[in-house]
């Protein structure tokens, strides 16, 4: 099975789709910035578990992150969790640069 990823802009979020089917398989939601991307919530239907849907949506958006500069700020866990397991991505991780404390 072969998993294709495409962003949808006016959505707001990357969509994948199995073999050709029109049905969305997963998708992840993001807002972002001229500088920034905040991955915020990540699904994948139940009919498409298992099948690394969840793992194309992340490299593919990701990848496409990096080749337009962006820093990446992971607060849905599943983004979290696989930058973790997968550190040749951590660099595009934003880094708070504040020193202002409370």
């Amino acid at each position: 099975m072969t998993v294709k990823v495409v962003e949808a802009p006016e959505a707001r979020r990357y969509e994948a789709r199995m073999d050709g089917k029109p049905e969305v398989a997963g998708f992840s939601e993001y807002i972002r910035t001229a500088e920034l991307i905040a991955f915020v919530h990540t699904e994948v239907a139940p009919a498409y578990e298992g099948r690394g849907v969840g793992s194309a949506l992340v490299r593919t958006s990701l990848d496409e992150a990096r080749a337009a500069g962006l820093r990446v700020l992971a607060t849905c866990s599943f983004y979290a969790g696989w930058i973790d397991r997968h550190p040749d991505y951590a660099d595009l991780l934003y880094q708070n640069r504040s020193k202002v404390s409370d």
